[in-house]
């Protein structure tokens, strides 16, 4: 059977927001615990930090900032979410980021139907969360797309049928997108694991290895970077 990772890498021209930004306008980001330590940056305060991409775009005459997958981050350590005492810290990001202004559009990856959908409403969650699924070559895996507007998950429903490239969603403003400075997690999961709405973007050291299988590079499929 062939590999979902050869079946990403196989798609052409996949869009997950606004379609007529083309890549050559995309910056890459990087958001590392090395990086913002280095700067010193506020990562508590949500319209300091969309003023930090906002600086980061202009200063690249760029219109969209990208990166994070398998990245190791200090984002997350103003969360309970991800710090529980019970548990190890989880920093280590699992999806890809895409860094623009609320309300820009959000697209489906490819023709699939909705799995599932919710908000997700925990102090720097996903906030309101779509989760997608596709067969591809007889090859089942999900798409998931995180930090969207409430209004989004309005007239949704579990099994609608959705197209390649087709608006399903906004980007969400703090603090209904998690708190977060707008942006898209874009994510794609081989097993869901019987999780609906919801499923993890950040992981801790110790469990890298398994979501590194299972949460393959969604630059495979976007292709943003060659």
């Amino acid at each position: 059977m062939i590999s979902l990772e050869d079946i990403l890498k196989n798609q052409k021209d996949v869009k997950v927001i606004d379609s007529s930004i083309d890549y050559k306008n995309y910056i890459a980001f990087d958001l590392s615990a090395k990086h913002t330590d280095q700067l010193n940056l506020d990562l508590t305060d949500s319209e300091k930090f969309e003023g930090f991409v906002e600086n980061h775009l202009a200063e690249n005459k760029a219109k969209v900032a990208f990166g994070g997958y398998l990245e190791h981050r200090n984002l997350y350590k103003r969360s309970e979410t991800f710090n529980d005492k019970n548990t190890d810290e989880r920093n280590i990001h699992i999806g890809l980021d895409l860094w623009i202004k609320a309300g820009t559009s959000v697209l489906s990856a490819l023709d699939g139907k909705i799995h599932s959908f919710q908000n997700n409403t925990a102090f720097g969650d996903y906030g309101p969360t779509i989760i997608l699924e596709h067969e591809i070559e007889d090859v089942s895996f999900y798409t998931l797309y995180g930090h969207l507007s409430l209004e989004s998950l309005e007239g949704k429903k579990e099994g609608q049928f959705v197209k390649e490239g087709e608006k399903i969603a906004e980007l969400g403003k703090p603090p209904i997108n998690g708190d977060y400075a707008p942006h898209l997690h874009f994510q794609i999961i081989k097993d869901i694991q019987n999780k609906k709405g919801d499923y993890p973007g950040v992981c801790s050291v110790k469990e890298v290895e398994f979501y590194k299988e299972n949460c393959p590079d969604p630059n495979l499929l976007l292709k943003i970077t060659q």
